[in-house]
């Protein structure tokens, strides 16, 4: 049970979802002022651009860190912590008079960043149950999915009144706010009593054992590659809006606000379908939106005239697609957890990140020089993910997701790699 009553279920997805935004504000918000990186720091468009892979890098070390700290200590007081962590950090980008030291600071940002969306989620299994908790994650999806259209728009609009550094003063400004909405709002959903100790062996420990968790890991890739089947066009987004789209810096909303707008429409009908639909249904239908999207995309891209805005639609498809079976694979691999969500949480945000550390690295910068390429690229991501889903089930009775009773998966021999 929660030390405090729960918020109500729509302050407590908007809260939630404003903490889950720093993640693609951080990310996206950059974007537009790209060409002035470049030009501030005489630097190639490779090099800025590995200001993602620093944040990411980062993001992905720390995300082991952040759900164990908040089974151990609660979660407040770590969401507080990595908010004004993220400030200071978003400071010293904005004073950076180097690209070196703009990496440097950039990776102190996705230390801190992960610790609203990782945390959060734990916090939504605190709370509430069963298609509550499939309804609550979608609501925080929604507000979520909003971060991603309007930071580059936000960015492009600064830079066109202002500096670059102006982008990370903003952003440094959003994480105190949310750090006092946080202190204000949230009351602590994890109890002292159900707490476990810090302990660096036994966090370390725990770690291994969730990865070694096969159905975890098929679970957890499978979202991963899922939703890198669409970042693989947001780590692209300078190439693609600039370059293949022939936009300029102040028109980013052309590609984030339709890509957003489908998230967002599956979201709601993640949320809809909860304890209407079996989970394993719902997810299904994810997937199959998702396949039919990136078939066209791949289609129109070599067929069509990849140069127009029409190429933003079937990406828009692919997005609500993601978003209908996300809630669905988060519930499950929580569940697998009932005392550690914090490390299921945590884990699941490493192996996420480390398939988009690796897109944003080293696949988006090949395919970002052809749109065929990135459709290939999408089309390809999205299968492996469709496969693992389908691995999973295939090893799984019954998807535990929020239409099922709560199904708790121990770490059994035959779970281990």
């Amino acid at each position: 049970m929660p030390a405090a009553p729960a918020p109500s279920i729509r302050r407590l997805a908007l809260l939630l979802g404003a903490l889950s935004m720093f993640g693609p504000f951080a990310i996206d918000t950059l974007f537009p002022a790209f060409p002035d990186l470049q030009r501030d720091f005489a630097a190639s468009p490779v090099a800025v651009q590995q200001s993602i892979t620093a944040y990411l890098v980062a993001y992905a070390l720390m995300a082991m860190v952040h759900g164990p700290l908040s089974d151990a200590l609660g979660r407040k007081p770590v969401i507080i912590a990595g908010a004004l962590v993220f400030a200071l950090a978003s400071v010293g980008c904005a004073l950076s008079g180097s690209l070196t030291e703009l990496l440097a600071f950039r990776a102190l940002q996705g230390m801190s960043a992960g610790a609203g969306q990782i945390v959060g989620r734990a916090i939504i299994r605190d709370c509430v149950e069963g298609a509550a908790a499939q309804r609550l994650m979608a609501l925080v999806s929604m507000v979520f999915s909003v971060a991603p259209a309007i930071a580059p728009i936000i960015g492009g609009w600064i830079i066109a009144y202002a500096a670059w550094p102006a982008i990370f003063w903003a952003l440094a400004g959003f994480a105190v706010l949310l750090a006092l909405a946080t202190w204000w709002l949230l009351p602590e959903t994890h109890p002292a009593e159900a707490r476990v100790p810090v302990n660096a062996r036994r966090l370390a420990g725990t770690n291994l054992a969730i990865l070694r968790n096969r159905q975890f890991l098929r679970l957890g890739f499978a979202g991963g590659f899922n939703f890198a089947a669409i970042f693989i066009y947001i780590a692209s987004a300078p190439a693609f809006v600039l370059d293949i789209l022939r936009l300029n810096a102040q028109q980013f909303g052309w590609f984030f606000v339709p890509m957003i707008a489908g998230m967002s429409t599956g979201a709601f009908l993640s949320s809809h379908l909860a304890g209407r639909m079996r989970a394993e249904s719902t997810a299904a239908m994810g997937f199959a939106v998702c396949a039919i999207a990136v078939t066209g995309n791949l289609l129109w891209s070599q067929l069509g005239d990849p140069h127009s805005l029409w190429s933003v639609l079937p990406i828009s498809l692919n997005s609500m697609g993601v978003a209908i079976a996300f809630p669905i694979l988060m519930m499950a691999i929580l569940d697998m957890y009932p005392r550690q969500r914090g490390g299921a949480s945590s884990m699941q945000m490493v192996v996420g990140l480390s398939v988009n550390t690796v897109v944003a690295g080293a696949l988006s910068p090949w395919a970002s020089q052809s749109p065929v390429r990135l459709a290939a690229c999408s089309l390809l991501l999205a299968a492996i993910a469709w496969l693992l889903w389908r691995s999973y089930l295939k090893r799984q009775p019954a998807c535990p997701g929020p239409t099922q009773p709560e199904q708790v998966l121990a770490l059994e021999p035959t779970d281990r790699l």
